[in-house]
């Protein structure tokens, strides 16, 4: 007459073989022989293993699945009226959507989109069990462990893959290493042309001025050759003649040479030349230029 629910469990009450109610947990009244313990059901969430089995993938590769589900009881009337064997029902279905939805995908997608696979076949199993008052929270794919073979062509191709990425890369390097070594040879050809072509810029630069302070000189000797003053000539002539005497000396195809050394001997021919430097501004095209010079003294040089 008196029984006690313990607490996560529900029982149904039957009367003369047919459902009437079910026992929450705590205690109850049955009137015996007319009333009585139908089914005790498991409220709580219980995990269910589902075994290993064969799967065959789009491109025909054989692969061995198995999994892990959660699921509660919320109607303990539909769960022990509705199937006959719960546990046994869950597994079959949830091994017969893994067939399904790994039969759907290529190898490389089924070993890399497991959680699709797992909110896949959630949400196809949880519909399906609605009718047997349960409530699905989760599928879990523990492994898909493809053939060894299969597992040794995989391990090829991945090192494979990864020397050619390990080759990609160090060309790319190498490449990268020739243009910039191009780029710098580039820049230094550039710079040494730049130098080239200002060190001959200031040095045409110092050639002009040079011409331009020799021009000078010999215009300013001039003028004063033209005024009568043979001092001037003097000057210029002399400084000719050690300029010359000093590039004869620095030769390198002169050997040996003998010229007059003596003070004298050198006064003498810048005297010589001075005196045909006065013939000529005394000649009749000068005179009239000089005609306001004062006379030479005799003897001045």
């Amino acid at each position: 007459m008196v029984r006690v629910v313990p607490q996560g469990y529900e029982w149904t009450v039957e009367r003369f073989g047919k459902y009437t109610h079910t026992m929450e947990p705590g205690l109850h009244f049955l009137f015996p022989i007319v009333q009585g313990v139908g089914r005790k059901i498991n409220m709580m969430e219980q995990v269910l293993d589902i075994p290993s089995q064969d799967v065959i993938t789009k491109d025909n590769a054989v692969v061995k699945v198995d999994g892990v589900v959660f699921f509660q009881v919320l109607d303990a009337a539909k769960a022990a009226y509705e199937v006959s064997d719960l546990e046994q029902a869950v597994i079959a279905l949830v091994m017969t959507n893994i067939r399904t939805a790994i039969g759907s995908m290529d190898l490389d997608e089924s070993l890399s989109k497991r959680d699709e696979i797992n909110a896949k076949l959630l949400g196809v199993i949880d519909t399906a069990t609605n009718a047997w008052g349960i409530k699905v929270n989760r599928i879990e794919l523990k492994d898909i462990q493809p053939p060894q073979n299969l597992i040794d062509s995989m391990a090829r191709q991945m090192k494979a893959e990864r020397e050619k990425r390990a080759n990609i890369l160090e060309a790319e390097g190498l490449r990268a290493a020739e243009i910039l070594r191009a780029e710098g040879e580039k820049q230094a050809a550039v710079l040494a042309a730049q130098g080239k072509k200002e060190a001959a810029f200031l040095e045409a630069e110092a050639r002009e001025r040079l011409a331009e302070a020799e021009a000078n000189a010999t215009r300013m000797v001039s003028e004063a050759i033209a005024k009568g003053d043979v001092q001037a000539i003097n000057y210029f002539v002399a400084q000719k003649y050690v300029e010359a005497f000093r590039d004869l000396a620095h030769s390198q195809n002169s050997k040996f040479v003998m010229m007059p050394m003596e003070t004298s001997g050198l006064i003498s021919s810048i005297a010589g030349i001075a005196e045909l430097a006065r013939e000529g501004l005394s000649s009749p095209q000068s005179r009239a230029a000089g005609a306001r010079t004062p006379p030479a003294v005799p003897g001045q040089r």
